[in-house]
């Protein structure tokens, strides 16, 4: 019994100590230095890019090959989501990620003379693409007055989902391959940007990064810039807007070959929470 209030007694003695050395511990942390005001101790950003596309995909395989001509394929609304944390005074954490979706069809025919008589021949190619891209970026602020410089180092994820068939026919007689994937990778991102605060509810920015992966089955270059202006009616509530241009080209070595060669160019808009 005695042994067990002396092992009661010590241990409210370890808890008692543990909670005034971390009570001791908070009251010596030095104060955190006052932010620019163009940045944000932690912000979150929810919107949609609105993107108008142009998308080129080249299909090689045994049935032959086929590669599309660079097109509009309209508007596409893609989900977005972006957030910044500091960690210290003049570093942070920037996070953006958004999925693109588009199903894109198409064929070719030709027709020719072989010892006098017409051989016609025809491809078609039916293709369903998804991407989701995210970046992760650890950020050094530069500057203290309402211009700040960032420079930021990080990985890119980036994960291309295609479905669809390819298909060959010779004077009618038709031969073809359905086919399906989903692959994804990680590659290293630079990002820069610039912020600027014309008043601490209203300012802008410009930021652009690029990924590259030169080796493994899913390989490619990712690049985007963008410029925008946040405006904050209530204190911790804003608006953003941005324009912004996307430039994808990634390749797949598979039973089927494909390169998929895409710009996304459009605005994005937000709702931003900051505190």
């Amino acid at each position: 019994m005695m042994a067990k209030n002396t092992l009661r007694t010590r241990g409210v003695r370890v808890l008692a100590l543990t909670a005034a050395l971390g009570a001791s511990s908070l009251i010596s942390m030095p104060a955190l230095a006052e932010l620019s005001p163009a940045l944000d101790r932690i912000s979150i950003s929810a919107g949609a890019f609105s993107a108008d596309p142009t998308f080129v995909t080249t299909l090689n395989s045994k049935y032959g090959n086929f590669q599309s001509s660079g097109m509009g394929l309209g508007k596409e609304t893609m989900p977005r989501v972006k957030a910044d944390i500091m960690i210290f005074d003049s570093q942070g954490i920037s996070f953006d990620y958004y999925q693109y979706k588009h199903d894109y069809g198409g064929a070719t025919a030709h027709t020719v003379d072989v010892f006098g008589s017409a051989v016609t021949t025809a491809t078609n190619a039916n293709l369903g693409l998804q991407l989701d891209f995210a970046k992760l970026a650890y950020k050094w602020w530069f500057g203290s007055g309402n211009t700040v410089l960032g420079l930021g180092a990080g990985a890119a994820y980036y994960k291309v989902s295609l479905n669809g068939n390819v298909g060959l026919s010779i004077n009618n007689a038709a031969t073809g391959l359905d086919y399906g994937y989903s692959d994804d990778a990680v590659a290293a991102l630079l990002e820069i940007g610039v912020r600027h605060a014309i008043s601490p509810d209203l300012r802008l920015y410009a930021n652009a990064s690029g990924t590259k992966k030169s080796d493994g089955n899913l390989r490619g270059v990712i690049s985007n810039v963008a410029v925008g202006v946040e405006w904050f009616p209530i204190k911790n509530v804003g608006v953003v807007l941005d324009y912004g241009i996307h430039q994808i080209d990634l390749t797949r070595d598979d039973v089927i070959n494909v390169n998929i060669n895409s710009k996304l160019e459009g605005p994005s808009a937000f709702i931003k929470v900051r505190f």
